[in-house]
């Protein structure tokens, strides 16, 4: 059903945007992008570069994310500083996309995607095999179910709720046409195919792999979870922050926050191994279901306090941790050589989406910026030249960003975040151009404009869950640039 709802977004822009006429030394950096060029032959130049802007803007900040992402994974292995370690990942997913461009990106893509599906097929594999002497697998399913570990599904009309059945269905239907048919990022995977059937493909296998994928990384979590359950964890799977704790003078503190914990997680584990018997003889589950909750209750909290604690010590300092748990397995649990694999699974996921995403920048800002306004008389070779300068540019950008992503409670939510703060929007530009022949340039570039406002105010102001952006952004562009339509049509008229 998503394909069917997005290839009409798609392949009418393949069929009518004009491919540049660059020479092969140029094609492999920018990749033919001139996806953004349809808006200029639907409605003006003006709303061609607006909607190339809002997508330059929204990107820029999620490069920034994808790179502070393996840079947490380098220094905690590593023992790095973390800031070092931000401008090297970044400076080697400049030049290898700088060196390479689209061809570089592509390829490196096709061996990183099998990478990570191997990866996580393994990690998975020793989760279950180190449950088992604790629990089956339906257990465990049990237990993280009990402890409110697998509610996927969520019927609440709260909209400050962020996940629920109706935000997936509408917002998360808005985020996804967006992202799959207007994102530079995505759209120059369909536009560098051979043709129009490989593209399909393309989406085809984004159609069917995604929901399997994601579905099956957050079983993972949910399994880690568990896993944590009869296994030892770390008072705080930031090591790096208890150090600096430790250090600060705390180090009593920290060492009886860390007694109290063990005590509280050997409570844990055996209120556990209480309730999967009770599940086994059908006897006693209620009651050893609240021991349960009470223990998990009394784990958090002692978490909370050493969260507590280390804001006391430095205020600036991450107290949230979660980036790090996945992570903290591999390392202590795992066999070297498997390490090592995962280890690049979780390179290959974050640098094959920045390599795309700066990739992706570059190629819009040459094409939709430089090109259109600044120098339409280039040279193919000057074109090529920009397009690599440009790369570093939004390159070191991204690194800037990467320094705020520290902020970011969670960095796969910040990226849907900052994706639904601008999709809705350029989503409704799309589909007026579509579907709505009536409006014209000035009516959906003022709509646009007020719509972007309307989301930011709404974000800054309210608790509305993300993913209702989407579909407030989308409507409203649409019905503003249709009312906005026939205003302008009627006192012309009058005039």
């Amino acid at each position: 059903m998503r394909v069917k709802l997005i290839m009409p977004f798609i392949f009418p822009v393949l069929a009518q945007a004009e491919p540049l006429n660059f020479n092969r030394d140029v094609r492999p950096i920018l990749s033919e992008n001139c996806f953004y060029e349809f808006l200029e032959k639907r409605f003006d130049q003006k709303t061609r570069l607006l909607g190339a802007f809002l997508f330059l803007v929204q990107r820029g900040l999620a490069a920034g994310i994808t790179i502070y992402a393996p840079a947490i994974i380098l220094s905690t292995i590593l023992g790095w500083d973390l800031t070092w370690t931000i401008l090297l990942v970044g400076a080697l997913v400049i030049i290898y996309t700088v060196s390479g461009g689209t061809k570089a990106v592509s390829l490196t893509q096709k061996h990183q995607m099998a990478v990570i599906l191997i990866g996580m097929v393994v990690a998975f594999g020793y989760i279950i095999h180190y449950l088992s002497p604790f629990v089956s697998f339906g257990g465990a399913l049990e237990i993280a179910g009990k402890l409110d570990k697998l509610n996927a599904v969520d019927f609440s009309f709260d909209p400050e709720k962020r996940y629920t059945v109706w935000t997936g269905l509408l917002g998360g239907l808005f985020l996804a046409l967006s992202y799959f048919g207007t994102d530079q990022s995505q759209v120059q995977r369909y536009l560098g195919g051979k043709n129009t059937t490989e593209s399909k493909m393309g989406l085809m296998f984004n159609a069917v792999l995604k929901i399997p994928m994601q579905f099956f990384i957050l079983l993972t979590g949910a399994l880690i979870y568990v896993f944590y359950i009869f296994y030892q964890p770390p008072l705080h799977f930031n090591e790096v922050s208890v150090k600096t704790v430790e250090d600060a003078g705390k180090s009593v503190e920290v060492a009886q926050l860390k007694s109290e914990f063990k005590s509280l997680i050997e409570t844990r584990k055996n209120s556990a191994l209480d309730y999967r018997d009770a599940l086994l003889s059908n006897q006693g589950e209620i009651s050893a279901q609240d021991k349960l909750r009470e223990s998990s209750n009394a784990v958090e909290a002692k978490r909370v306090e050493m969260k507590a604690l280390i804001t006391s010590v430095d205020g600036s300092i991450k107290t949230k941790d979660s980036d790090y748990v996945f992570l903290t397995f591999i390392l202590n649990y795992l066999p070297h050589g498997i390490i090592g694999l995962l280890i690049a699974v979780i390179f290959s996921a974050a640098m094959s989406s920045t390599s795309s995403e700066i990739n992706a920048l570059a190629s819009t800002t040459v094409v939709d910026f430089y090109k259109n306004v600044i120098h339409p008389n280039g040279t193919d070779h000057g074109y090529l030249n920009a397009s690599k300068w440009l790369t570093v540019m939004w390159g070191c950008l991204a690194i800037l960003f990467a320094f705020l992503a520290n902020l970011s409670e969670n960095l796969i939510e910040m990226v849907n975040i900052l994706g639904s703060i601008f999709y809705g929007n350029i989503l409704g530009i799309f589909l007026v151009a579509f579907f709505f022949k009536f409006v014209k340039g000035n009516a959906i570039f003022y709509a646009a404009i007020t719509s972007q406002i309307i989301i930011f105010y709404l974000f800054l102001s309210t608790d509305i869950g993300y993913l209702w952006f989407n579909l407030i952004g989308c409507s409203t562009t649409i019905l503003l640039s249709m009312l906005l339509q026939v205003f302008l049509g009627t006192k012309k008229a009058s005039e």
